[in-house]
């Protein structure tokens, strides 16, 4: 795997890393979001102990297979102008914890560092993206760069093993013009707004996934109300509710596979007390419960 990469051990069933740098911009300063992953690991650090314990939002404890093996991988490292080598060692590690059977667990970085974890499940089986976010990220290219997080599902919507994306919680204002939104209704994309979610429902989001299909979930925590999630680039109001968000991982959960996760945009210095990072990594908590759930189905 190379002197850069944390091998994921035999047995392992799902596995975690951080990268914490994508593609920048010229100009934007990536290095705001460089520490989440760390941000996530401490705020899960006092749930440890306490693992065997009846969790009220799982119906039992967290991990309801004792024998389920998590491993945590660490960060990458990236750097923060490196677009070309911080793709190369994002897709090279979602690779190799594919190539041993796992489920591989993202934690970023802005919102670019998603294209290069969707294009290493090249070759697999064909691919639903359902991505959770304040904005549908279908630009061509911004500032030159094509790679970067305003262009994600655009970069995605490019590969031929991705056959369906499904697009949650669109709300305010972004970079997408009129050009971007028609562009990705032609493509096929299913856009469901948050005010849609807001008064229909999670059912107008998980009616367009596919049963027993594999599914990777990229959620950009921006997607969030701004009163649940402030410690991010763009804070807005009218985004989903925490409770919104682990009702449709869970509906994808019951419904298809989890096949792969990202979580990305949160900025460690708009957070100071750490509560937002626990919100954050509740919801990552979610995501490891419904996958260990997968295996003993």
């Amino acid at each position: 795997m190379g002197t850069n990469y944390a091998s994921t051990p035999k047995g392992a069933k799902a596995a975690f890393f951080g990268a914490p740098h994508g593609t920048p911009y010229k100009g934007i300063d990536n290095r705001p979001h460089a520490k989440a992953a760390d941000s996530f690991r401490l705020a899960l650090k006092d749930d440890i102990p306490w693992l065997e314990h009846w969790d009220f939002d799982f119906g039992g404890p967290l991990l309801p297979d004792t024998k389920f093996k998590a491993v945590d991988l660490g960060n990458l490292p990236t750097k923060p102008l490196d677009g070309r080598g911080n793709r190369k060692k994002i897709e090279t590690q979602t690779a190799n914890i594919l190539s041993e059977g796992a489920v591989p667990i993202m934690f970023g970085g802005d919102d670019s560092t998603p294209i290069p974890f969707i294009n290493a499940f090249s070759g697999g089986a064909p691919l639903t993206i359902l991505q959770i976010d304040a904005h549908i990220d279908w630009r061509e290219e911004r500032y030159g760069e094509r790679f970067g997080y305003s262009s994600t599902m655009r970069r995605a919507s490019e590969m031929p093993h991705v056959w369906r994306i499904v697009q949650a919680g669109a709300h305010g204002m972004g970079s997408a013009r009129q050009t971007e939104v028609e562009t990705a209704a032609e493509w096929g994309a299913h856009i469901i707004p948050s005010h849609t979610i807001h008064h229909r429902g999670i059912d107008q989001v998980i009616a367009h996934i596919e049963p027993e299909s594999a599914c990777l979930i990229s959620l950009d925590l921006d997607v969030l109300d701004c009163t649940v999630m402030p410690a991010v680039a763009h804070p807005s109001p009218g985004g989903l509710s925490f409770l919104q968000v682990t009702d449709i991982i869970a509906a994808v959960a019951a419904k298809a596979r989890i096949a792969g996760f990202t979580m990305v945009e949160f900025v460690p210095g708009r957070d100071p007390l750490g509560i937002a990072a626990h919100v954050a990594a509740r919801i990552a908590a979610h995501v490891l419960n419904h996958v260990t759930r997968q295996g003993i189905k």
